[in-house]
């Protein structure tokens, strides 16, 4: 299995991976580095590797979720935890083509990590369908 950072070309040739996270889960400890339920749970945070996946992961499992929704996009070359690309278990969610591999982070997320802080846009039936930049989020802007 592929180990961050980029050990993962050419399937996957950015350095960049998203989280789905809500805005009060991502601002409640601005000092510390993320640590969602999922890396107490599973032993580790799970990830996407691009929008598209994003946005079907999002569908399958955060339709309920508080709103705003965010999604973090990740530089995985600054994150200080083990990253291993995998396959979903037992399968992908709609939407997710089989064979796409999974970046998963073995601790918690750092914040010099978060390349761009980015909403989760919603159609009339409650659909996740793009990615809207928050720059009141991200840094320098």
């Amino acid at each position: 299995m592929p180990v961050c950072p980029y050990a993962h070309p050419p399937l996957y040739n950015q350095p960049m991976i998203y989280h789905a996270v809500t805005l009060g889960d991502w601002t409640a400890s601005p000092d510390q580095p993320y640590a969602p339920a999922s890396l107490a749970e599973e032993g580790f945070v799970h990830c996407s590797p691009d929008e598209k996946t994003t946005l079907a992961v999002v569908n399958a499992f955060y339709r309920d979720a508080p709103r705003p929704l965010l999604a973090l996009l990740l530089d995985e070359g600054r994150l200080a935890a083990r990253c291993v690309w995998e396959a979903a278990d037992p399968t992908p969610p709609p939407g997710v083509d089989e064979g796409v591999l999974f970046p998963h982070v073995f601790g918690p997320l750092d914040r010099d990590a978060v390349e761009r802080v980015l909403e989760i846009q919603w159609d009339e039936e409650g659909r996740a369908t793009g990615l809207k930049d928050l720059k009141d989020l991200n840094r320098g802007t």
